[in-house]
């Protein structure tokens, strides 16, 4: 699967199991997700991240969108696999740490998602909106592959780009620092000689 995603160069693509763990990705896509690999102590987890760290609010413009999203996933999953004793655990950990998580969970929404478009706020190119659509690997049960692309010649294929080479230049799991690490207009414009 990883010979695979490093294959696909010109869109990010991650792979996730049921649990929300971020269990692979590309260059591009460990760009993309930068702030949710950034914190080495623990496994990637995207409802982790939603509910534990604070920069979540400010990498998902739509935060509550996120959140509920998340739970809902996890939601599903738990109907599926109830026995699943590492999902019990993600839940039990979210529980007792977030009150966000708490009363969503409680809420009992169960949903999927299989394609959409998602908003990002990232830390080096900004704004971002994106479509999504995921896939389930038949060979590798409970795995999802899922791919962002954006529309030719749109604001956020620009910004891909302008993250397509800073990933190249980076390590795209450290996550930059600063409020979530977004340079200004002019250190970007350094960064990448694109400004006049």
């Amino acid at each position: 699967m990883q010979r695979i995603l490093d294959g696909m160069t010109a869109l990010p693509a991650i792979v996730n199991n049921a649990r929300l763990d971020l269990v692979a990705a590309n260059r591009l896509g460990r760009a993309l997700f930068a702030p949710v690999l950034a914190d080495p102590a623990w496994r990637a987890n995207h409802a982790r991240f939603t509910f534990l760290d604070p920069r979540a609010h400010d990498f998902w413009p739509d935060w509550d969108r996120a959140a509920n999203d998340a739970v809902a996933m996890l939601r599903t999953e738990a109907g599926r696999d109830p026995f699943d004793k590492v999902l019990t655990d993600l839940v039990g950990e979210l529980s007792t740490r977030s009150g966000d998580f708490r009363a969503r969970w409680a809420a009992h929404d169960v949903r999927l998602h299989r394609t959409g478009t998602k908003h990002f706020q990232h830390p080096v190119v900004g704004d971002l909106l994106l479509s999504y659509d995921a896939l389930d690997l038949p060979a590798d049960t409970g795995l999802t592959l899922i791919a962002f692309t954006a529309d030719a010649d749109s604001p956020a294929d620009a910004a891909l780009r302008l993250l397509a080479r800073w990933a190249a230049t980076q390590n795209p799991t450290a996550a930059p620092t600063g409020p979530l690490g977004a340079p200004r207009s002019s250190e970007r414009c350094a960064m990448f000689q694109t400004c006049d």
